[in-house]
């Protein structure tokens, strides 16, 4: 599938920002809690779907981007949500974990995906 493109990896289930905790399409996340860095959240937040990260590696120390998100019913207060860019090397078997359904798109399909963050993406990765 798409052997001459990147992919993103999309999972379907409960996302953090998700009203009322339904079913979304969204990037392997975590709330950031106590991890020294934000960057440690993020491995963290891909272990807990990927399990092993011996096949991965972080693009930087810092967050390629990130995107506020407006009150929802259960989140109180604007929060931030930060992206970091990972690749996938040497590998392609994965043992997908903690989602209901997930797949692998390329940078176009993402779009389809997040019709109305599409300006965001175009921004952040597309460009």
């Amino acid at each position: 599938r798409a052997l001459d493109r990147r992919l993103y990896l999309l999972l379907y289930g409960d996302g953090n920002a998700a009203p009322s905790r339904k079913p979304v399409w969204h990037f392997p996340e975590k709330v950031y809690d106590s991890e020294e860095t934000l960057r440690k959240c993020a491995e963290s937040a891909l272990a807990s779907v990927l399990g092993d990260l011996s096949h991965t590696y972080f693009v930087g120390n810092a967050p390629m981007g990130h995107m506020v998100i407006q009150q929802m019913e259960n989140v109180p207060e604007p929060f931030k949500r930060f992206f970091f860019k990972s690749q996938v090397i040497d590998t392609n078997k994965f043992n997908i974990r903690k989602c209901e359904d997930f797949v692998w798109v390329t940078k176009d399909e993402l779009l389809e995906y997040f019709p109305e963050q599409a300006e965001f993406f175009k921004k952040m990765i597309i460009s």
